[in-house]
C-alpha cells in the first residue's frame, strides 16, 4: 500500500493531536487541581474588610488574608493563610475571575511563621471595570489536598 503526501500529513495531524491530549491529560492537575474536601468560608465574610476564618469539614482551621484593603487591582498583594489542625505541604493560592477566564494566576506561599503561610500575588487588570473574583486557597497534606473558596469584588 503506498501513501501519498496528504496521508502522511493526516497521519501526523493525529498523531499531533493524541500527543496534545496525553499531555493535557498529565498536566490538567496543574491548571484545574482537584480537591478532595471542600471547606467553607464564613458566610458573610468580606475579605476587603477583615480576614475571613474558614472550619475545615474534617477539623482544623484555616484563615485567610488579603492586604492592603481596599485589594486594588495591577498592585502588589501580601496573601496570608494561617491553619491550625493540619499539617500543611503546600499552601497555594489560586485566583479565578468568577465570570470571565483570567488566565494562570497561583501563587504559592511560604512558611513565615509555624502555622503561617504567605507571599506576594497581583490580580490582572480586567477591562470591564470591576470583578468579582474567587480566590481559593489549597491546603495539600500528606493524605488530602483541601480547598476553600473565597469570593470578593474588586472595583477601580
Amino acid at each position: 500500500m503506498k501513501f501519498g503526501k496528504s496521508h502522511l500529513v493526516n497521519l501526523a495531524m493525529i498523531v499531533a493531536l493524541i500527543a496534545i491530549a496525553l499531555i493535557g491529560q498529565r498536566f490538567s492537575p496543574l491548571l484545574l487541581p482537584k480537591a478532595d474536601v471542600t471547606g467553607t468560608a464564613e458566610p458573610g465574610c468580606d475579605l476587603q474588610r477583615r480576614a475571613c476564618p474558614a472550619t475545615l469539614p474534617q477539623g482544623g482551621y484555616l484563615e485567610f488574608s488579603i492586604t492592603p484593603r481596599p485589594i486594588p487591582f495591577l498592585q502588589p498583594l501580601r496573601v496570608e493563610v494561617t491553619v491550625s489542625g493540619i499539617e500543611p505541604r503546600k499552601v497555594e493560592v489560586d485566583f479565578a475571575g468568577a465570570s470571565m477566564n483570567m488566565g494562570y494566576n497561583r501563587s504559592e506561599l511560604t512558611a513565615a511563621s509555624p502555622g503561617r503561610y504567605a507571599s506576594d500575588a497581583s490580580l490582572p487588570v480586567c477591562v470591564s471595570g470591576g470583578m468579582t473574583w474567587v480566590a481559593t486557597v489549597i491546603v495539600e497534606t500528606d493524605r488530602q489536598r483541601i480547598a476553600v473558596p473565597y469570593r470578593f469584588d474588586v472595583s477601580h
